[in-house]
């Protein structure tokens, strides 16, 4: 029998294509999200249109803070796994309304811990973040330091999701493995993003906004290698780590049924450079609006995902080049550009 997967955000980028690769692999879907408009509607609903041509897919259109909703949510479904994909996403929205981190992030992951513990569930994986790493500057980031200076409250929010997940893994034996993801592009993205942004303004004439004056490195990693190591990770839940040394405790594992995974590219490229193959592949050259970094951003981000690929046997690989010929070819063809 198909196992039954909850999959929140399942209108959001990575949720849609996580839900199509599961139901395409057999499994029944139940999709969570709340359809609010922090980015356009209409592209939720296009995705979740998608997926609801499919018989094994149900959508539940509910909001994770709504605890009396989540209840009943798990109360009607024995869901074997459930992947937390839903989250107020965004460093610099956080700046501007931080109270919509803490009701999804926080208020909305306990809400999920609540009610998985009550299951018996096989595993519980949820999204982190790479802005975990915070203030960090040792390259590239490893899952075994410590991530204890957050430079956003999307950051802080992220790693108090490990801390809350650890916290029910000890308390209940509830497998949890948080992927912290880098820079997740590709087809169906955010538009939020800044390639989706820098793609719009290139193909209307507006300058585009380059902040840290174009010296940004960041690890992009195509939505397809994402979505193949979160599928990967969540066949093989977390056992308890006998190696697990309280006196020098490591922060990747536990004594619980508890991992974090880096989900990362591997290979950081400047944002001048992103900028130069986006205007190959539109054909068409940017204007750019220099600007000095922002509040919560860090300069580079790199992942070390050694642990990954000996866990599950993979490592993301696509090249930043054919990646964006991809995320290109989708955007014309969705907004007929």
């Amino acid at each position: 029998m198909a196992d039954k997967v909850l999959v929140t955000g399942a209108a959001g980028f990575i949720g849609f294509h996580l839900a199509r690769r599961l139901l395409a692999d057999g499994q029944e879907v139940v999709g969570l999200d709340n359809l609010n408009d922090y980015y356009d509607v209409r592209l939720k609903e296009a995705r979740l249109a998608r997926l609801q041509d499919h018989r094994a897919f149900t959508f539940v259109k509910l909001d994770l803070a709504d605890r009396a909703g989540m209840e009943a949510l798990f109360a009607q479904h024995a869901f074997s796994n459930v992947v937390n994909l839903a989250a107020q996403a965004g460093v610099r929205y956080s700046l501007t309304n931080p109270h919509a981190y803490i009701n999804s992030n926080l208020v909305g992951f306990l809400n999920i811990l609540e009610g998985c513990r009550h299951l018996g569930l096989k595993h519980l994986v949820y999204a982190s973040s790479s802005s975990v790493y915070g203030a960090n500057t040792k390259m590239p980031f490893s899952e075994h330091d410590r991530v204890d200076h957050p430079v956003s409250l999307y950051a802080a929010s992220k790693k108090a999701n490990e801390l809350m997940a650890h916290s029910y893994a000890h308390l209940y034996g509830l497998p949890c493995t948080g992927l912290r993801f880098f820079t997740v592009y590709g087809p169906w993205g955010r538009p939020d993003m800044s390639l989706f942004l820098f793609t719009r303004a290139i193909l209307e004439g507006r300058p585009i906004d380059v902040f840290n004056y174009g010296r940004h490195k960041r690890d992009f990693t195509y939505i397809d290698d994402i979505i193949e190591g979160v599928v990967r990770v969540m066949h093989r839940p977390p056992q308890p780590d006998p190696q697990w040394d309280s006196d020098q405790p490591d922060p990747a594992s536990s004594r619980a049924p508890y991992r974090v995974y880096n989900i990362g590219n591997s290979q950081p490229v400047e944002l001048m450079r992103v900028i130069e193959l986006l205007e190959a592949a539109l054909g068409r050259k940017a204007q750019l609006n220099l600007l000095p970094m922002q509040a919560g951003d860090v300069p580079e981000t790199s992942a070390d995902v050694d642990d990954l690929a000996r866990a599950v046997g993979f490592r993301p690989a696509t090249p930043i080049e054919a990646g964006l010929r991809q995320f290109v070819a989708w955007y014309h063809e969705y907004y007929q550009s």
